[in-house]
């Protein structure tokens, strides 16, 4: 599944989805993502309420279902769930810095906190299921403990496959400059992320000895950018007929009701930079109504 110098799909709370992923594929079929994270008591009590619990996987070619959790047996067993609904390697988050997820439920970046407990869950997931796990982290809690180094140890003697780094503490959430460090000699792949969004980003961090590249937030309004990086496809000549694509795909998955009010930041994030966009934005997070929507984005775009 790995191949050297590999493009990857970040997996992004409230965008990864499976309409997203649909969108993406359009114009990177073969390309490596992620679903969004997946809370391993939300999976394995099957919350009806929560869609992606019940997602297959088997039209989605090179999908990484990625769960995060503080309970070494729900994380085995959400794993074996996502095995069999066709994912095609288990992602174990170990970064994401919200409160909710990283301190109040011991999970996500807490993890880089307790190593111990972090290789009892990564072993617990490999013995569980047949296909290769990775882990996502970040460079440390804070700045006084960028402690990655070790807790990618931990993860090769626990028999992960690959990991992705990205370049901020939990400290740091989302701000400030990602700051990648040189990759040192490992066992197994390191994929770097974090504000990496150009061809040149790209090049960057594969001079500093990454072994592939994970694009995050420069997906958001840009299905497409992942196609450009790796050179399938150039930016559609009509952003709005991808709009309307994305949206049907979104009616079809959520119900009208819902889909309308979750495509409103997909609409903002896609016509960002664009002439009179902030009057478009304003108009569209007052919609409620399918035609109406469709007949905006086609206006806006003239399509």
């Amino acid at each position: 599944m790995f191949i050297d110098k590999q493009i990857f799909g970040a997996p992004l709370a409230g965008i990864t989805d499976k309409p997203f992923r649909k969108m993406v594929r359009m114009f990177a079929p073969s390309v490596l993502l992620y679903t969004e994270m997946i809370s391993c008591h939300s999976l394995v009590e099957g919350h009806k309420n929560c869609l992606r619990n019940f997602d297959r996987y088997d039209d989605e070619g090179n999908i990484g279902a990625q769960i995060f959790g503080a309970d070494v047996n729900l994380m085995a067993e959400a794993a074996k769930i996502l095995q069999d609904a066709g994912a095609a390697w288990i992602d174990i988050n170990m970064g994401c810095p919200v409160p909710k997820v990283a301190t109040r439920s011991g999970a996500g970046a807490h993890l880089m906190r307790d190593h111990k407990l972090a290789g009892k869950i990564m072993g617990s997931v490999v013995k569980a299921v047949d296909i290769p796990v990775s882990i996502k982290t970040r460079l440390g809690w804070d700045e006084e403990h960028k402690n990655w180094q070790d807790l990618i140890r931990v993860a090769i003697d626990n028999g992960i496959s690959f990991a992705a780094l990205h370049g901020r503490t939990r400290a740091q959430l989302y701000l400030g400059q990602s700051n990648l460090p040189q990759k040192p000699d490992l066992k197994i792949p390191l994929i770097a992320n974090g504000d990496i969004k150009n061809k040149d980003d790209v090049q960057y961090a594969f001079g500093l000895g990454y072994d592939g590249v994970m694009i995050g937030r420069a997906l958001l309004g840009k299905p497409w950018i992942l196609g450009e990086l790796g050179g399938f496809c150039k930016k559609p000549d009509n952003v709005g007929t991808v709009v309307l694509q994305h949206l049907d795909l979104m009616l079809e998955y959520y119900g009208n009701k819902n889909a309308i009010q979750m495509f409103r930041k997909h609409a903002a994030w896609y016509s960002t930079g664009m002439p009179n966009s902030a009057e478009f934005r304003i108009k569209v997070n007052q919609m409620d109504n399918e035609s109406v929507l469709k007949s905006a984005i086609r206006e806006f775009w003239g399509c």
